[in-house]
Order: structure tokens, then C-alpha cells, then sequence
């Protein structure tokens, strides 16, 4: 079981380049990752997606790589035609204002627009390897860190569903009480509104009959199958967390309707203790991976 929210960074300095990989997460409903990458670095952006589609199920995922590059290839590119025509324009400005063509340096010519051209070559592959031990890393830490998390996690939901399931067996044993405490209410009832004309298999048939109705065996049955299934997820789904609450809304009908069908006071308290530990699951369940 793994946690929804993580984070983790690492870096790595060369004589080439500082690289640095910073990922972290928050809840999601689906997997959403938003790659941030140099704009020179686009190329490598599907393959950072995949990478961390492989470990990661769902989450909202932000990821920064950062490159600081020490030793760029660059070139540079001049159009003379622009810096002549700079140059002219600059010596009509100087005659006109009284000043001498000498004020006009190579300098500010060079500083006009179109003048240089400034072009950095970028080698993809070769940042790739500069890039990917660090993102690896980054990633190994990002993936423990939710892991130790989703411990927590586990041991939390898990001590919930035990305080659920001694109620489901409260339950289970109480069934036979709350069937004849039902029985002997219907037997009253006859007897008060027939007297000594009640039939006594009339009585015994109606009351097999409403039994069906107002029984909470079949709820007690379904409420521990889903516990079960429930602790199967847990123990065995490596991204459980939308199953998890998918089950709990299986197990609230069920635990609704004992709670409707109850006569005890007994049972109504641990309807109650039974909502809280179920509620408290289908919260940290939207934590989980």
C-alpha cells in the first residue's frame, strides 16, 4: 500500500552541468503528472511521463528538472548589412546633434537589434545522461517515501476494520436475540388485538413470514463477506485505494440497515462505533495509491 502524497529531490553537479530533479505528489483521483522541463529539454518530456507512469498509479504528480549548463555551445551570427545601416543612421544623428562620429563605438552598433545572433547548440542525448541517474534517483526516493507513508496508512485502516468487524460480530451474535425479542412483540400483538381467538400456527406462520423481512441475518452475512474482501485488497492490491471505497459503500448499506431494523440498545451503540471506524477507513482510503 502506498500513499497518494510524497516528495523527493536530488541533484548532481559535473564540470559540465548542475542537474536537479524535484518530484512530489498530492491527492488525485486519477494519475495526472505535470512534467516541468527546460524549454530546450522538451524532447525528453514523454519519456520522463512514461517513466513515472511505471511506478505510479494515481496522484497528482509535479516534476522539475533543472539544468544549469557550465560549458554551452554557442555561436554567434552577424548581419553587417544591419550593422552598416546602424552605423550610417548613428552618423546622420551625430552630424545633426553637433557631435563627433568618434562617439559612435563598435560597442553600441553591436547592442542594436538584428545585429549579433546569439545561437546555443543543445545536445538532447547528452543532457539525457546527465539527466536520468539524477531523475532515477529522485524517483526511487520519491516511490520509499510513499511507501513508509502508505505503512502508516495500512496500520491505521487496518485497526479500523478490527473495530468494524467486532462490531459485524456483535452483530452476527445478536441475531438470534433480536429474532426472538421480534417474535415475542408479534406474539403480543396478536394476542392483543385476537384474544383467545388467536391461532396459534397462524401466529407462528405470520410471524416466519414478517421474520424474513425484518431479520438482520442476510446484512450481518453480506457486512462480514465485505470485510473480508475488504482485508483481501488490503493485504494483496498494490493500489487498492479506489476499491476501498468502492467496499465501504457496500459495507454503510449494510450497516444502515441493521441500524433500521434494530431493537437492542446494545446493537444501536455499536451501529455507531461501526459508522465511525467505517468512516474513518473511506477517509484515510483517499490517501491511498
Amino acid at each position: 500500500m502506498k500513499s497518494m502524497t510524497g516528495y523527493a529531490y536530488a541533484e548532481s553537479t559535473t564540470e559540465k552541468a548542475f542537474v536537479s530533479a524535484e518530484i512530489k505528489s498530492v491527492n488525485s483521483r486519477y494519475a495526472d503528472f505535470n512534467i516541468n522541463l527546460p524549454p530546450f529539454l522538451g524532447a525528453l518530456e514523454q519519456e520522463i511521463r512514461t517513466l513515472c507512469a511505471r511506478y505510479i498509479v494515481r496522484g497528482k504528480v509535479d516534476v522539475y528538472i533543472r539544468v544549469k549548463d557550465f560549458q554551452p555551445e554557442i555561436s554567434v551570427e552577424t548581419d553587417l548589412q544591419a550593422a552598416k545601416s546602424y552605423a550610417d543612421a548613428l552618423k546622420k544623428i551625430a552630424h545633426a546633434s553637433g557631435l563627433s562620429e568618434t562617439d559612435i563605438s563598435v560597442g553600441l552598433i553591436a547592442s542594436r537589434e538584428g545585429v549579433l545572433t546569439v545561437n546555443q547548440t543543445y545536445d538532447t542525448d547528452a543532457y539525457r545522461t546527465l539527466i536520468e541517474p539524477v531523475f532515477t534517483r529522485a524517483l526511487k526516493d520519491f516511490c520509499a517515501d510513499r511507501e513508509r507513508e502508505g505503512v502508516n496508512l495500512k496500520r491505521d485502516i487496518l485497526s479500523q476494520l478490527a473495530k468494524l468487524e467486532n462490531c459485524a460480530r456483535l452483530f452476527e451474535q445478536s441475531v438470534p436475540e433480536m429474532e426472538e425479542i421480534f417474535k415475542q412483540s408479534l406474539v403480543k400483538r396478536f394476542n392483543e388485538l385476537l384474544g383467545d381467538k388467536a391461532d396459534e400456527q397462524r401466529i407462528m406462520s405470520e410471524t416466519a413470514a414478517m421474520l424474513v423481512k425484518y431479520t438482520i441475518n442476510e446484512e450481518v452475512v453480506r457486512l462480514l463477506s465485505h470485510i473480508e474482501a475488504l482485508k483481501a485488497e488490503i493485504e494483496h492490491n498494490e493500489a487498492p485505494g479506489k476499491k476501498i471505497d468502492f467496499i465501504c459503500q457496500e459495507l454503510n448499506r449494510e450497516i444502515n440497515t441493521i441500524g433500521s431494523k434494530n431493537q437492542i440498545l446494545k446493537i444501536g451503540q455499536s451501529v455507531i462505533e461501526a459508522k465511525d471506524a467505517l468512516e474513518n477507513i473511506r477517509e484515510q482510503s483517499r490517501n491511498v495509491e
